[in-house]
C-alpha cells in the first residue's frame, strides 16, 4: 500500500501507540455517531470543560459506526498531555518551548505527484449520481442539541487569489445539505478569513480543501495565531518541524488548491462569496455544538457557506472527531499559545519565565500558568510584566496566574496551594477591565457587566500574583523531604 512509509501521518502515528491500552483502545461494538459516540467517550476520556463525570483516557477507535460501515472513527487521540509528548518523542512539560523552536525553524510542505497522494485512493464528485456529503463523511453530533453533524478538526488549506500566500486553521463546520458546509471564521485574525474577504470584494468563489485525519502535528501546529506566526506564514512549516519532514501536498482534483497528500479524508469546493446560512437551519434548536469552555455555543444566523464539489478518502478510511470541550481542545489551543507566550517574555525579558502552561480549566485558551524566576531585588515586579506580555501574545487569554520555580505548573493543587500561602488579594490581584476576549465566553456580555462591557467579547482581565517577594524568599522555603532515589523498589 501507498502509505507503508516512512511518511509520517495519522496511521503512522496510531502504529506508534496501538498497543498501550492507557492511550488507544478500539471498539466493534455498534456506536451511533447522533450524539452516542461523543457520550460513550464522554466517560472514557474526554476531560477537559466536559461535564462531569469524565477523566484522561485512551483515544478510541469505533469500527462499528451506524449508518457507516465502512467508516472508522477516531475521537480523544490528543485528549491527553502526556499522550501528545509520546506521539511528539518529546517530554510533556515542555512541548511549549518545542513549538516554539518549530515555529521559528519551520520546514515548508512540498507538493507530491498523484501517484504518491493516498487523500485520492477514492474520489466522489458532486457530479457523480447520488452524491451526498451526509453519507459519505461519518460526522458525529456532540449531543442532541447541535446544529447537526459537524467536521470538529478539519484543517482548512487556502490562498489568496493570486497565490503568493496559504494558510492552514481549523473551524466548525457543520453538514447542511447533500454539497453544502456552513463555515465560522471568527472574525479577525484569521488569515483564512482574510483572503476569504479578498474573494467576496471580487465575488469570486475561494477554493479550498479541508482535510481531515492527520498526523497531530498538523492538527496542533496549525493552530497558532498571529502574533507568533504573521499573515503569509503556512503552519504546516510547524510540522514539518516538529517531524524533520516536510508535510507533503497534492494538487486537488476539483479545485485549484492544494490538498494535504496524506489526509484520511479530504473534502473539495467553494467558499461562496456574499452567501451565508443560518446554522441551524435543520434542527433549529438555537444552539450549534459544545465549545471549549463547556458550555453550547449560540447557532449563528449566518455562516458563510461552502460548496462541496467531491470527496476522497484512503482506502479504509479513518473520520477524526473531537468533543467541542474536551482535553483534545485544550491541547490543540493551549500548547501553541503556550509557545506564542514563550516567544514574546523570551525576547522581552529573557531567563525570567521558565515555563507556561494553558490548563484544562480555561479550555487552552482562557487561562495560563507562569513559572518565574527571580535572581535578585531588581527581578521584583518583573512578573507582572510577564503577565501583560501573555495578554499581548494571545489577547483571547484572561487570566494569568504567577508562581514560583518550586510550584508544580501541572498540578493544580500546587498551583492554588500558592494563592492559599503566598498570596494576599489586597495587593496580589490585578484587574485590566474593557479589554478584548473570546466571544465564546459566555459571561462576556454587556448585562454581565455594563460598566466594563460594551459588546460582546469584551472582558476584564486578571492576574494572581502567587510568586514571593523576593527579599521574603527564606521565609517561605516548602519544607524538605528527603531525597531517596530508589523509592519505587518499595512498591514491587
Amino acid at each position: 500500500m501507498k502509505w507503508q512509509n516512512n511518511q509520517w501521518d495519522l496511521r503512522r502515528v496510531l502504529d506508534e501507540i496501538k498497543d498501550d491500552p492507557k492511550n488507544y483502545h478500539e471498539t466493534d461494538v455498534e456506536v451511533d455517531p447522533n450524539a452516542e459516540l461523543s457520550g460513550v467517550y464522554r466517560y472514557i476520556g474526554a476531560g477537559g470543560t466536559v461535564q462531569r463525570p469524565t477523566q484522561e483516557g485512551p483515544a478510541m477507535m469505533f469500527n462499528n459506526v451506524k449508518g457507516f460501515p465502512d467508516t472508522r472513527v477516531l475521537t480523544g487521540l490528543m485528549a491527553s498531555r502526556r499522550r501528545v509528548g509520546k506521539m511528539f518523542h518529546h517530554d510533556y512539560q515542555t512541548l511549549g518551548q518545542y513549538l516554539n523552536e518549530a515555529v521559528s525553524n519551520p520546514v515548508a510542505p512540498e507538493t507530491v505527484a498523484e501517484a504518491d497522494a493516498p487523500a485520492h485512493d477514492v474520489v466522489y464528485k458532486a457530479t457523480d449520481e447520488g452524491f451526498d456529503i451526509r453519507k459519505l463523511v461519518a460526522a458525529p453530533t456532540n449531543t442532541p442539541q447541535d446544529a447537526g453533524p459537524y467536521i470538529t478538526v478539519g484543517v482548512v488549506f487556502g490562498s489568496s487569489m493570486d497565490k503568493s500566500k496559504s494558510d492552514v486553521t481549523i473551524h466548525r463546520m457543520v453538514l447542511e445539505d447533500k454539497d453544502k458546509l456552513g463555515i465560522y471564521i471568527m472574525p479577525g485574525g484569521r488569515h483564512i478569513g482574510a483572503f476569504a474577504e479578498e474573494y467576496e470584494k471580487a465575488n469570486k468563489p475561494m477554493p479550498i480543501t479541508i482535510n481531515i485525519g492527520l498526523d497531530p502535528a498538523i492538527t496542533i501546529g496549525a493552530t497558532f495565531e498571529p502574533p507568533t506566526t504573521p499573515f503569509g506564514y503556512n503552519e504546516l512549516g510547524v510540522a514539518g518541524a516538529i517531524r524533520n519532514q516536510a508535510v507533503q501536498l497534492v494538487d486537488g482534483v476539483t479545485v485549484d488548491e492544494k490538498a494535504i497528500a496524506r489526509s484520511e479524508y479530504t473534502l473539495e469546493g467553494y467558499i461562496m462569496p456574499n452567501e451565508r446560512i443560518q446554522e441551524d437551519i435543520n434542527t433549529h434548536t438555537g444552539k450549534a455544538m459544545p465549545e471549549f469552555p463547556g458550555y453550547d455555543g449560540d447557532a449563528n444566523p449566518a455562516l458563510q457557506v461552502i460548496k462541496v464539489t467531491a470527496v476522497t478518502h484512503r482506502k479504509n478510511a479513518i473520520m477524526q472527531s473531537v468533543i467541542g470541550p474536551s482535553e483534545e481542545h485544550v491541547s490543540m489551543a493551549g500548547i501553541p499559545t503556550e509557545a506564542s507566550i514563550l516567544q514574546l517574555v523570551n525576547r522581552a525579558i529573557p531567563g525570567k519565565v521558565t515555563n507556561v502552561y494553558n490548563p484544562p480549566a480555561g479550555g487552552g485558551k482562557l487561562m495560563t500558568i507562569m513559572q518565574i524566576h527571580k535572581d535578585n531585588e531588581a527581578d521584583e515586579g518583573i512578573q507582572r510584566q510577564a503577565a501583560l506580555l501573555a495578554f499581548s501574545a494571545f489577547k483571547e487569554l484572561k487570566t494569568v496566574i504567577l508562581v514560583d520555580e518550586d510550584v508544580d505548573i501541572f498540578d493544580m493543587n500546587d498551583v492554588i496551594w500558592t494563592m492559599n500561602t503566598r498570596f494576599q488579594a489586597d495587593q496580589d490581584l490585578m484587574v485590566l477591565s474593557g479589554m478584548r476576549n473570546h466571544p465564546l465566553d459566555p459571561s462576556e456580555r454587556p448585562q454581565y457587566d455594563p460598566k466594563s462591557i460594551r459588546f460582546r467579547g469584551m472582558s476584564s482581565k486578571l492576574v494572581i500574583d502567587g510568586t514571593v517577594p523576593f527579599d521574603m524568599k527564606d521565609q517561605f522555603e516548602r519544607a524538605q523531604f528527603m531525597k531517596v532515589a530508589d523509592w519505587e523498589k518499595y512498591l514491587k
